[in-house]
């Protein structure tokens, strides 16, 4: 019971307190606390809304879970960003080009995407073992080269004519768009949405899944937790540490590949400059507020897409900028970190005096 309590005191602690803190905040910038997020809360349950939150909070969480693969071996792979758009930019111009039946075209897309992240993070991982190069200096000189210099260079030369005022690669063909489920999500509400509801927050589903059996049901998930715990004991036992780093960065940057999928196969079609941008360092943040756990990055993911998308009615009905909104996602990650902190500090404390009564015992 106390274990339970543990792990479920912290959140719901968070949540209250960065409630207290959001409300201190909005009566600092002149809105009225209550009236402003019961607007959040009336404009946030529409159908629209929630199927925004779905579709936003589906690249947050591939983002997130590429995160925590490497936090789960104490790897901190900040490159998630530079690796989906580097990903994303590649696939849609092998989509552009080819012309395959509607499920192969689909599935080369997400393969070509899966393998440029995976060798792109890989790099890090090489560099690690090989010259003992920090992989977060590594991965921040990475994004550099993937968005400011391949991106950006290969968008100027693969730019299509056609593409108006905007700069941007040429559209995919229909047969590599990735369904919608707006029909289905219409037939269980009978209403209509006015957002399409992208099909790729099923892969998503599989990914976290897949993460989850990944870490707790094999071999290379348990080298993986093992090494980040205690390397030296890992070692003793057989693991290769360098082996288990290139291991964990490719796998993080596989997913990290699929992470500007779900807009590329189910929206825009085609890479521009518009391409969302930032998800990579969001993913850190829902993936902190996660723990890492699959099921617990769900629900972060799902937190950051709802404020994200309802907090647009604070701007438009003149409650208080929509940065403010930042602030409460910042409020919520700090009140988590801090949350889980104190909770450690007692769980050691608690243990330390269950070892000492029990070697009291024995005496």
């Amino acid at each position: 019971m106390k274990q339970r309590l543990l792990v479920a005191a912290p959140p719901i602690a968070a949540v209250f307190f960065s409630l207290l803190v959001s409300g201190i905040v909005l009566l600092a910038s002149g809105a009225n606390p209550f009236e402003a997020l019961a607007n959040v809360a009336e404009y946030g349950t529409r159908l629209n809304t929630l199927v925004d939150t779905l579709n936003w909070s589906t690249p947050l969480y591939l983002s997130a879970i590429a995160v925590a693969i490497g936090f789960r071996m104490n790897l901190f792979n900040i490159g998630v960003e530079g690796q989906y758009i580097l990903a994303a930019f590649i696939a849609a111009q092998v989509g552009y080009i080819v012309s395959l039946p509607p499920v192969l075209h689909v599935a080369l897309i997400i393969l070509t995407a899966m393998l440029v992240g995976g060798f792109w993070a890989g790099l890090s991982g090489f560099m690690k073992v090989t010259r003992n190069v920090h992989e977060v200096i590594s991965t921040i000189m990475l994004n550099a080269i993937a968005v400011g210099g391949i991106v950006s260079y290969l968008l100027g030369v693969w730019d299509v004519p056609d593409a108006g005022l905007d700069t941007a690669l040429g559209e995919i063909p229909k047969s590599g768009w990735f369904p919608s489920l707006s029909p289905a999500v219409e037939a269980v509400t009978g209403q209509t949405t006015r957002t399409s509801l992208w099909g790729f927050i099923l892969v998503a589903i599989a990914v976290g899944v897949g993460y989850h059996f990944l870490m707790n049901r094999t071999r290379i998930g348990f080298d993986l937790r093992a090494t980040g715990a205690n390397a030296p004991a890992a070692e003793a036992s057989g693991v290769d540490p360098k082996r288990t780093v290139v291991i964990a960065m490719v796998l993080s940057g596989l997913v990290a590949g699929l992470v500007g999928l779900p807009e590329l196969l189910g929206d825009t079609h085609a890479y521009s400059l518009r391409f969302t941008q930032g998800l990579g360092f969001a993913g850190i943040a829902v993936a902190l507020l996660g723990r890492n756990h699959a099921g617990g990055i769900a629900v972060a993911a799902l937190l950051f897409g709802w404020l994200s998308r309802a907090s647009g009615v604070l701007e438009v009905r003149g409650d208080a900028p929509r940065e403010i909104v930042a602030i409460i996602q910042g409020v919520i990650i700090l009140s988590v970190v801090v949350a889980y902190s104190i909770a450690e500090r007692y769980r050691r404390i608690e243990a330390a005096r269950a070892a000492a009564a029990l070697v009291g015992e024995e005496r």
